[in-house]
């Protein structure tokens, strides 16, 4: 019987061999989820900041937003360094949303 494991111990190598794949498939989904989010905002003030019409740039930002998070998620799996992946995922789409939020705050 060839059998891959023969010692029934705990071990720790095994278990946390998944957390890895786990993070970079949670960083390609959430993290490009909040990154497109951040950047379609964004392209929405900005749209309204230069006096578009709403709709319009709605539609161009959702047009543009299955391109980005395209990218996003191939990039997440592409990427060296996980780390470089949560910061510029998760925290690109924070910054962004905070900027969408301060334009359109001053823009009232």
């Amino acid at each position: 019987m060839n059998c891959l494991y023969t010692d029934r111990s705990f071990d720790m190598t095994h278990t946390l061999s998944w957390l890895p794949i786990t993070s970079r498939v949670a960083a390609s989904l959430l993290g490009g989820y909040a990154f497109t989010w951040g950047f379609t905002s964004l392209v929405i003030a900005l749209g309204l900041a230069t006096g578009s019409d709403y709709h319009e740039s709605q539609h161009l930002a959702f047009l543009l937003a299955f391109l980005v998070y395209l990218g996003a998620f191939l990039w997440a799996f592409a990427a060296a360094s996980l780390t470089r992946v949560w910061l510029m995922l998760a925290g690109g789409g924070a910054l962004m949303t905070a900027a969408a939020w301060w334009l359109t705050r001053s823009l009232a």
